[in-house]
């Protein structure tokens, strides 16, 4: 079941958007701020191709938009209340009991009841999709306002799922639910005209901040034809990409939003010789020396790959979760030091050999990194990577593959990948013994029993503040770690930062850490968004 999950992330992640090319194909829906003060539309990613469904991944990187949440997030990542009232967690963990209000309705008018909540867990665990309830035991309602969630085994990362879940109305729920949602988020969702737009309008039920526009037209255009829309005055919100960003467009301004949506080289951890069920290879004799991937984590220049591959629009990325609470960051490390990397392929015996390249016992210091072959950055990425090395007399073949060639060579050879959420089980799926060879996940087949050790104390841990010591010392404790630091199974490059364009008269807040970008992320504090006064 895991190996399904992971593959329908990954789907969600690299599909492609269906595109209109040309802006004069849009309808005239465009608002303009004088005449229509309660419209905006918006071009700010790609059309779900699940749909609106949260029980099968819809809000779980962003915000769920038509649905509301057990809890929310604030821009710190503090925990606040939604549809809860307040919740509490057993000492041992496996019970979580979560009071809700009662006075909710969904956007049809009818109330909003434990049932719901109830129903929404029950089904969100039998969808099998990227929201994994498999600790979830059970689910029930004790009363008229409290529902009861038990665990297998404590999880405090349990309080995510809380918080990502849209729940969803048991009398208004059948197969065509993802086309035809209805919730009690700030907004509802009145048409949907496949590969061109959505446009929604505001809830007359929801009970939260009363959001200011009534109507939001979001757009599905390709970079280019969103950029040119923009251009032409047809948007209030687009976002771009990098080769985009240090345009200008009159009438708009530019935000940029620090992001965890990072990319980097996962390496294969351990030696040739073993094969998947499926029988593909499994380990890397390069990769799989520490000193190949220590010495690539310390030679490579991430500032410059900044600068180089997204014009200065993101950060140096150390981990796959830098900024956020749980990060520890003490795994920053000085960059692009190519005296110490070779000073630790010298130490562990990789030798330069006549042609330049180093060489160890018969075996020379190259290797195949793969990308995406549509993904321009993550080529960019991976050929800048391969010059960068090639002074250390590191050898590196770049190649542009298939999302499906690359499942089957993804265990036997690096590959450019890219993560990024607010949900710190992240960090046990990519990095725990338990998870190695589970699809997109642990595929390079890492494994520490200290770090494992650590994670689980971070799941089993009974406060947050508890659990976020433990995922740091699981980063590095001052001996040990699955950073760059420690055993350096991957070697993180850039954090993108999300680019938009903005109506100068528009005002959106302060934002979250945005998360990898195939969510809408942005519009997770929408209802707050305003004109300036």
């Amino acid at each position: 079941m895991k190996k399904i999950i992971v593959v329908l992330v990954i789907s969600s992640l690299f599909s492609l958007v269906a595109c209109t090319d040309n802006p004069s194909e849009i309808e005239e829906t465009k608002n303009d701020s004088t005449d229509n003060q309660k419209e905006l539309v918006l071009a700010i990613g790609g059309e779900p191709e699940e749909g609106f469904d949260p029980t099968t991944g819809w809000g779980r990187y962003g915000s769920p938009l038509f649905q509301s949440t057990l809890m929310r997030y604030d821009k710190d990542f503090h925990v606040e209340y939604d549809l809860a009232e307040s919740y509490e967690v057993s000492s041992d963990g496996l019970i979580w009991k979560v009071t809700i209000r009662d006075d909710v309705q969904f956007s049809d008018g009818e109330a909003l009841t434990v049932e719901d909540v109830v129903f929404t867990f029950q089904k969100t665990k039998q969808s099998g999709s990227v929201v994994d309830l498999s600790n979830m035991k059970k689910v029930e309602a004790i009363d008229a306002n409290t529902v009861k969630f038990i665990l297998r085994e404590p999880d405090s990362t349990f309080l995510s799922i809380l918080v990502s879940t849209g729940i969803v109305p048991e009398h208004a729920y059948d197969e065509n639910y993802n086309e035809h949602p209805i919730g009690s988020g700030p907004y509802q969702l009145v048409q949907w005209d496949k590969g061109q737009q959505i446009i929604v309008e505001k809830n007359p039920y929801y009970d939260g901040e009363t959001p200011v526009f009534d109507k939001l037209t979001f757009l599905f255009l390709s970079e280019d034809a969103a950029f040119a829309a923009a251009k032409a005055g047809e948007l209030d919100v687009v976002s771009v990409p990098s080769t985009f960003a240090n345009q200008e467009i009159s009438g708009m301004k530019r935000m940029e939003l620090p992001s965890v949506d990072n990319r980097g080289v996962m390496f294969p951890y351990v030696p040739t010789g073993e094969y998947t069920e499926e029988g593909f290879p499994i380990g890397n004799d390069v990769t799989s020396d520490i000193a190949i991937r220590k010495a690539i984590n310390v030679a490579v220049d991430r500032q410059a790959l900044v600068d180089g591959v997204v014009d200065g629009f993101g950060t140096p990325a150390y981990s796959v979760a830098d900024q956020l609470p749980w990060w520890n960051p003490d795994t920053v490390m000085e960059d692009s030091n190519v005296e110490l990397a070779e000073e630790i392929l010298e130490e562990a015996g990789w030798k330069m050999n006549g042609d330049g390249l180093r060489e160890k016992d018969g075996k020379e210091a190259a290797f195949s990194l793969l990308y995406p072959a549509d993904d321009q950055i993550r080529q960019s990425l991976s050929m800048s990577l391969a010059e960068m090395m090639k002074p250390l007399g590191i050898k590196i073949i770049t190649e542009g593959k298939s999302w499906n060639e690359i499942e089957q060579l993804m265990y036997s050879q690096p590959v450019m990948m890219g993560w990024g959420s607010h949900d710190p089980l992240e960090l046990y799926n990519l990095y725990s013994s338990k998870t190695r060879g589970i699809g997109y996940y642990n595929s390079n087949y890492y494994s520490n029993p200290t770090v494992d050790e650590y994670m689980n104390k971070a799941l089993h841990a009974s406060s947050e503040e508890e659990a976020i010591n433990y995922w740091k010392k699981a980063q590095w404790d001052g001996e040990e770690g699955f950073s760059a630091k420690g055993d350096a199974p991957w070697a993180w490059l850039v954090n993108l930062e999300h680019v938009y364009f903005i109506n100068d008269n528009l005002e959106i807040g302060e934002q979250k850490i945005q998360p990898h970008g195939h969510g809408w992320p942005i519009t997770d504090f929408i209802e707050k968004w305003q004109w300036k006064e």
